[in-house]
């Protein structure tokens, strides 16, 4: 009879932390690597993912087609010559070999058991892509977001509210176990406002003292004007210490100014964790390049982009067992940060999201990101930032054209003109002309699931040829 695994049976936590120092531990050691030691414990920790990788189907049929083999990557210099891949070979990798894909090197017949966990992606079309993570490949993700808490102020004995959702996406839970482990603080997990109404919510941060508040923007700047303007409550007077977002183009300013409290940015996906984190002097990400080795590339071109300039995100995990990812197209678009931290590490730092490049829309010749416009519609005045991009074709020849709705404020006094001065702003700024129509305050939540789900719906696709996956 097989026995039943146990987690901690599972792990040499010693030489895992030893490996992966937590806290202050972190601070004081990895975090403080020169450059040439950061690049050799890349490289040694590469060259073992190589290795298995190299014991993956997927690996070998990716691979195999550029006519790569095992011998043929002898550093982390030879990177560049590995060919990438994106969701698209994810979502094939499924379909060869479901549930989980060949990606996920994992034969239920074959490999003793191990405790897992099962997170997915989002699913906006379909099922959502299913990620196993083993003991190893999870524990480190919890730790990268104990280190994340640590250096944006979390404490022993804070409480952190949690406003993520909980399902089958992995930030809700991924976030608690990290809390839990690798913090000391004490983990309220209010979930979305489709599991906790936002008056409840705002009654526990009061109630249970909330010091910390984990989210997304649009969310927790909603969660302030529902205080604001129908509790008459300011959000300053409840002492929270700071805001972890995935902040992407959202304004930190005005969140700063609505909440008191410093806000802070996280880059994470489901495949990874953690991957990035501010930390006090907020001049960027500090990537975690222990576990990870990320590339900024051009989106014309796929060399690599210079600090400042813009490019999607290449994942190369450095600690995965059963899914590690080599070069995964991420979509995701963001630049190096240039410059020194005050910090003092030297660890690559990743200016904000700006958005997806599977979210870019060609428009008449112009990319087009809704996170941009986003971004314009947050300097107008008489707006609560709440929108969404709709884009479809128009008349006989199928012209693509985008409207952009948004909410207006009740103070408002002239509708019209905020309108002609937001379309101004971002033909500006774009390059291109939108139409805009303002709407009443709360009209967007359910097209863009404001109260109901972590990730917002910015862009909705009606075109007859494209869909949004």
């Amino acid at each position: 009879m097989d026995s039943v695994p146990r987690y901690y049976d599972s792990l040499d936590f010693q030489s895992l932390w030893a490996q992966y120092p937590t806290g202050t531990d972190f601070l004081q050691s990895t975090y403080l690597f020169s450059s040439d030691e950061i690049w050799s414990l890349q490289n040694k920790r590469f060259l073992d993912q190589m290795v298995r990788a190299w014991q993956i189907p997927f690996y070998q049929r990716h691979w195999a087609k550029v006519g790569m083999l095992a011998g043929d990557i002898k550093s982390l210099e030879d990177l560049n010559s590995i060919p990438p891949f994106d969701v698209s070979d994810l979502r094939d990798a499924i379909d060869r070999s479901p549930p989980w894909g060949d990606f996920v090197a994992l034969d239920l017949e074959k490999n003793k058991p191990m405790p897992l966990v099962l997170q997915t992606s989002g699913g906006t079309t379909g099922l959502p892509r299913a990620m196993l993570y083993s003991p190893k490949d999870r524990e480190v993700m919890n730790i990268n977001t104990g280190r994340r808490l640590y250096m944006q102020g979390v404490r022993s004995f804070d409480v952190i509210q949690v406003m993520l959702s909980l399902g089958l996406s992995n930030g809700g839970f991924l976030v608690r176990e990290g809390i839990w482990k690798y913090s000391g603080a004490v983990p309220v997990m209010t979930g979305s406002g489709a599991q906790t109404s936002t008056r409840r919510q705002i009654e526990i941060m009061q109630a249970w003292k909330t010091r910390h508040l984990v989210g997304f923007p649009a969310y927790i700047r909603k969660v302030g004007q529902v205080m604001k303007d129908e509790l008459n409550l300011d959000p300053r007077s409840l002492g929270i210490k700071s805001l972890i977002l995935h902040l992407g183009v959202d304004d930190r300013a005005s969140l700063e100014k609505l909440w008191g409290a410093k806000v802070y940015d996280t880059y994470g996906t489901n495949e990874c964790g953690s991957l990035s984190a501010e930390c006090e002097h907020q001049t960027g990400s500090h990537v975690f390049e222990d576990s990870f080795v990320l590339e900024i590339k051009d989106l014309e071109t796929g060399e690599d982009a210079l600090p400042g300039e813009k490019g999607v995100i290449y994942q190369t995990t450095l600690f995965k067992h059963l899914a590690p990812l080599i070069r995964f197209n991420s979509a995701d678009i963001s630049a190096w940060s240039p410059g020194a931290c005050a910090c003092g590490s030297h660890h690559k730092r990743l200016q904000r999201i700006f958005g997806r490049s599977d979210n870019m829309i060609k428009l008449r010749g112009t990319n087009v990101f809704p996170e941009a416009v986003g971004a314009i519609l947050a300097k107008q005045s008489d707006v609560n930032g709440e929108y969404v991009c709709i884009v479809e074709d128009s008349g006989e020849n199928l012209e693509e054209k985008m409207t952009v709705k948004f909410e207006l404020l009740p103070s408002a006094d002239n509708a019209s003109l905020i309108e002609q001065d937001f379309a101004l702003a971002l033909k500006e700024s774009l390059g291109v002309k939108l139409l805009v129509q303002s709407v009443p305050v709360g009209s967007l939540d359910a097209v863009t699931g404001l109260s109901s789900q972590s990730k917002i719906k910015r862009l909705i696709d009606l075109r007859k040829t494209r869909s949004v996956k």
